[in-house]
């Protein structure tokens, strides 16, 4: 019991909080200086950082409610928003890689060549295409789509398989 209210004091006069002061500092550092050191690894992080941001920007140019308004109501309801949010950015971006697919298959039935590099490209974050407050119709919803197919025999992506699911 000693042990953790040591940990949780967070006293700056504790030779335990002062190891695991130091012991952060250096994995910090080595951290940085492996980043610094390898090329790779800092493409790595800023493709994986320029994903994340694409999200944010597009999670940004689809909400439910306006900014700052949640603060003003109940509490509950700006996690309520957050997740529908998500659920609709994850709707746009799915029907996005749907109709994605559907054009890369008529480009290659078309004698295209359709390569990894070409696809790697391509972003499912696209906006243009979409009427965020526009008129749909409705009338359609009872009819069952298609069943989806994810495979996209037609490109080669040098011999790499997609994980099983």
């Amino acid at each position: 019991m000693t042990l953790m209210c040591r940990f949780s004091s967070n006293s700056r006069k504790n030779q335990i909080y002062k190891a695991f002061r130091e012991v952060g500092r250096v994995m910090r550092t080595v951290a940085l200086l492996r980043f610094l050191a390898d090329s790779g690894l800092r493409a790595r992080v800023t493709a994986a950082t320029n994903k994340a941001e694409a999200y944010n920007g597009f999670s940004a140019w689809t909400p439910v409610r306006q900014p700052g308004r949640d603060r003003r109501e109940r509490p509950g309801r700006a996690g309520k928003s957050v997740k529908w949010n998500s659920l609709l950015c994850n709707l746009i971006v799915f029907h996005t890689a749907i109709d994605m697919m559907e054009v890369i298959r008529q480009l290659v039935a078309e004698g295209w060549q359709v390569t990894a590099e070409d696809l790697a490209q391509l972003s499912p974050y696209l906006t243009s295409h979409i009427l965020r407050f526009g008129a749909y119709a409705t009338d359609e919803l009872h009819i069952p789509p298609g069943v989806f197919d994810p495979a996209l025999d037609e490109v080669d992506f040098g011999g790499e398989q997609p994980a099983a699911a």
